[in-house]
């Protein structure tokens, strides 16, 4: 069954409406200007940003560095403090791991809770 299919199929067990999205935390509707910006490395320019012995990577290593040039100064910092992740647990592990490197001078334990990402 196609995404087209599902979402038929979903409006119809619904009387013909989609159900509202409400998980805005685990993914978003992407801006139409992000979604143009990106096309052409989703389409005609991919390719894996850490191999950059050919000239998909190339070209991916040279966007992901662009956007994070573009970020960085959207946000006032240098390039090289913005870290993009590939999702919540990256994101989460590393500001753990930071916070202990940062307070190893307090102990070498930190307590926590399963509640931190779910």
């Amino acid at each position: 069954m196609t995404a087209q299919e599902r979402a038929a199929a979903s409006r119809e067990q619904g009387g013909g409406q989609r159900p509202v999205y409400l998980d805005s935390h685990a993914t978003t509707r992407p801006d139409p200007l992000v979604v143009e910006a990106m096309m052409p490395y989703l389409t005609e320019r991919f390719g894996n940003a850490s191999s950059t012995d050919h000239a998909y990577g190339r070209d991916a290593s040279e966007a992901v560095e662009e956007a994070r040039r573009q970020v960085a100064a959207l946000v006032n910092a240098r390039p090289n403090e913005i870290v993009f992740t590939s999702g919540a647990t990256e994101s989460d592990n590393m500001a753990i791991v930071g916070a202990m490197e940062r307070y190893t001078d307090r102990g070498d334990h930190m307590i926590t809770c399963e509640t931190e990402h779910r």
